[in-house]
């Protein structure tokens, strides 16, 4: 797998965390009433928030790759 297609495959998973990010804050906040699961929704979505964040900023910073 050249360095390229690799740098793709890891932005791709930053932006699939980000989107389980989303999803589970809106669920956590407007649909789920239960307290408890409602903290464990959050927590799993600031936590692949902070990854996501974290992975595109490794990304960018990676500068681009030579082929």
């Amino acid at each position: 797998m050249s360095p390229g297609l690799l740098k793709m495959w890891i932005s791709l998973t930053g932006i699939g965390l980000m989107f389980i990010a989303v999803f589970s804050i809106y669920f956590s906040r407007y649909k789920v009433k239960h307290k408890a699961v409602k903290i464990v929704l959050a927590t799993i979505a600031y936590i692949s928030m902070i990854i996501a964040g974290l992975i595109i900023v490794f990304v960018v910073f990676s500068g681009p790759v030579q082929e």
